[in-house]
């Protein structure tokens, strides 16, 4: 079973320990006036891309976005994505981990969550202007390396997941914490660390002490779909990654999201996308 393609945060051993969990560059001198492009991978750390100016193409778990000035993409840790990335654009890329965000918090764990439930926020210039402010800062200070600079760093990126909230329309009505917008961040969670051996509801419900019936309803009224709809998504998600970005054998495939009947999980694949694994693979990579 090849694993898929994963990067981590680069450090040196002259750089201080916090640097192995967090990051952040300008863009241009990661181009150095040539294009960017990078094959399909994933990341153990959150990674936030933000275009001053810029063009080029950036695809997240099998979605094509077009890279445009006052933009800034959010990728969570387990997606897959590839970047072509024009020379001469502008902006910054940061990188963290998620114990550096939240090591013994839970309210900014919710706010990292939403916001980097977006993958792409394109702003005005106005609201662009301020987000970009708050990378510069944290850019100052990670460069500068004063006194108390991490915890600076820290505050900022609350800061900054905040106002992203603030700015996203799409989350606007559900920026409070009620007690369901938190089991759903709970649940979402869970299906992210067991969706390779859990695939009931009633396996979820038992995990957040609810009854299936009470799991579906937090889901249909935050998200508007069932358990096992967002269950049967995630599979088929995790599924597509390992077909485009490995060699590996759909058997192997098939093992390792926890399905023994080879035969079953190819007739669920088909099901939910129209394709067998192989013929995915064959037209998608």
């Amino acid at each position: 079973m090849d694993n898929i393609p994963t990067r981590y945060i680069n450090a040196t051993q002259k750089e201080l320990s916090f640097s192995k969990s967090f990051g952040i560059r300008r863009i241009q001198n990661l181009l150095s006036g040539k294009d960017m492009i990078q094959e399909i991978h994933r990341h153990d750390f959150f990674y936030m891309l933000a275009i001053k100016k810029g063009a080029g193409n950036h695809e997240i778990d099998f979605k094509p976005y077009p890279v445009s000035d006052n933009s800034i993409f959010f990728i969570r840790p387990g997606q897959v994505h590839q970047l072509m990335l024009k020379a001469g654009s502008k902006g910054y890329l940061m990188s963290f981990k998620t114990d550096f965000f939240y090591p013994n918090n839970s309210q900014p764990k919710h706010l990292l969550r939403k916001a980097s439930a977006t993958d792409l926020y394109v702003l005005d210039s106005n609201r662009f202007k301020k987000i970009f402010s708050i990378l510069t800062y944290i850019f100052k200070e990670y460069t500068n390396k004063n006194k108390g600079y991490i915890d600076i760093i820290k505050a900022n990126l609350i800061i900054l997941c905040t106002e992203l909230i603030r700015q996203d329309s799409k989350t606007q009505a559900n920026n409070n914490n009620t007690p369901a917008q938190e089991r759903l961040q709970h649940f979402l969670e869970l299906l992210e660390i067991h969706i390779h051996k859990h695939k009931q509801v009633s396996e979820y419900a038992n995990m957040l002490n609810l009854s299936n019936y009470q799991l579906n309803t937090i889901l249909k009224s935050t998200l508007g779909k069932t358990c096992s709809e967002l269950i049967n998504e995630y599979i088929i998600l995790e599924a597509k990654r390992h077909l485009i970005a490995t060699t590996s054998q759909v058997i192997q495939i098939a093992y390792h999201l926890g399905y023994e009947d080879v035969s079953y999980f190819i007739r669920f694949f088909k099901k939910h996308t129209g394709y067998t694994p192989e013929a995915f693979r064959h037209n998608f990579k």
